[in-house]
């Protein structure tokens, strides 16, 4: 399991607008970026990135969500394979805790 507390500190050190960015055309406008959406068709940019919230939305088809998602639904990876992708983007290794398995006993 990858602990929660490295999950945020990972969230905090990566630019959200340059993940979306390397896939999507974005445009300054006022405190945000624009696009057109990768995840339908549209021809009018509804597609915004937030950097100061570090989060993607797109006003058309309602997707949303934060670096770790954008790379699990544009670029299809699993949750494991988008945390290593960012990680190693800034310098950062991949902590792994043991997972519980078992019914503890007792």
């Amino acid at each position: 399991m990858i602990p929660h507390s490295f999950l945020q500190d990972l969230l905090n050190r990566v630019d959200i607008v340059d993940v979306v960015g390397r896939y999507v055309q974005l445009k300054k406008g006022g405190a945000n970026f624009m696009g057109l959406c990768p995840f339908h068709n549209e021809k009018s940019p509804s597609f915004t990135v937030s950097p100061t919230k570090q989060f993607y939305h797109c006003f058309g088809c309602g997707a949303h969500g934060t670096a770790i998602g954008f790379l699990m639904e544009h670029a299809g990876l699993t949750f494991p394979e988008a945390v290593q992708e960012l990680a190693q983007s800034v310098g950062l290794t991949v902590p792994h805790e043991p997972s519980m398995r078992g019914g503890g006993g007792g």
